[in-house]
């Protein structure tokens, strides 16, 4: 798996890290800008992100994964495919940032893979503060799935893994800020 993280470290660099003056989704101020759809939906970086979540989730006794959309769509896609191919099939949901306004009217798509009470992994590109993954956990949580872990590309290290603790919610990133910035060295 080293080799599959240093692999995933140059794209996320070379792709997904801009340095510059940004404003992010929590509002707070950054020097630099981690997007990580660009790695997410490029083919080997959506391949390895699949393989490596795939690694961390053995760890989890679960039934799926989700996340909330848009940002988690190309994650939870990649972890479906590449846990079928790994024979350990994981289906997956995505989390509506606003209920659908019609038929069922729910949160969540892809229900119909699982069950009342199934425990599931959040898998997030980008933890900040953890506000969002806070409000994805509320909606999974209300369709009655168990969450059990969540797990994200990057931890920014600013508060979310801590913001989460407090929420229930325990926080496994493939890499920390520093971690990234060191294996691009």
């Amino acid at each position: 798996m080293t080799e599959l993280k240093s692999r995933l470290a140059k794209l996320l660099l070379k792709l997904s890290y801009k340095e510059g003056d940004f404003t992010l989704t929590s509002g707070k101020k950054s020097d630099y800008y981690f997007d990580c759809k660009q790695t997410a939906l490029n083919a080997e970086g959506g391949y390895l992100i699949g393989r490596l979540f795939v690694e961390m989730l053995k760890d989890y006794a679960v039934q799926g994964v989700g996340g909330m959309t848009l940002g988690a769509d190309p994650l939870v896609t990649s972890v479906t495919v590449v846990s079928f191919l790994e024979q350990r099939p994981l289906p997956g949901f995505i989390i509506r940032k606003k209920s659908k306004g019609h038929g069922t009217n729910q949160y969540l798509e892809g229900l119909a893979n699982f069950k009342r009470g199934d425990k599931v992994v959040l898998l997030e590109d980008v933890c900040t503060t953890g506000g969002t993954l806070i409000t994805a956990a509320e909606r999974v949580r209300d369709a009655e799935l168990e969450i059990v872990g969540v797990l994200a590309v990057l931890d920014r290290e600013e508060g979310g893994r801590e913001r989460l603790k407090e929420a229930g919610l325990e926080l496994n990133a493939i890499f920390t800020r520093k971690e990234l910035l060191a294996a691009g060295k």
